[in-house]
């Protein structure tokens, strides 16, 4: 198993950035293909962004593609989203997740950190 710690959240105006950090504990973290996912008030959980084991492939949804960068250190065990040029609906809270296999766009990942919150004011 692998327990996940998401950090970094917090209130930025529009066209600001932030990087969140999630922190891996338990099995070896170079093992999971590694997810960032959010949900807003009142809509589904949506993928954000992936990286393979060592990140050297990463997918990005469109919504975010050119703005946000995930990235990986796995000395470290740690995972990253960094996100530029952030809008309103980028508000929500921000899960990182961790799965041995399968797709990395669904959001059946086994493994769930608890969020942080990410708020956007305009």
């Amino acid at each position: 198993q692998v327990q996940l710690v998401e950090s970094g959240g917090g209130l930025v105006q529009a066209g600001g950035s932030l990087r969140l950090s999630c922190e891996a504990s338990g099995r070896t973290f170079s093992s999971y293909v590694m997810g960032w996912f959010r949900q807003a008030p009142g809509k589904e959980r949506e993928f954000v962004a992936a990286c393979t084991y060592s990140g050297g492939r990463t997918y990005y949804a469109d919504s975010v593609k050119g703005r946000f960068t995930i990235s990986r250190d796995n000395a470290k065990n740690t995972l990253y989203l960094r996100m530029n040029s952030l809008r309103p609906e980028d508000t929500a809270v921000y899960y990182c997740a961790a799965r041995l296999g399968g797709s990395v766009y669904l959001n059946d990942y086994p493994y769930w950190g608890p969020g942080t919150q990410v708020t956007v004011s305009s």
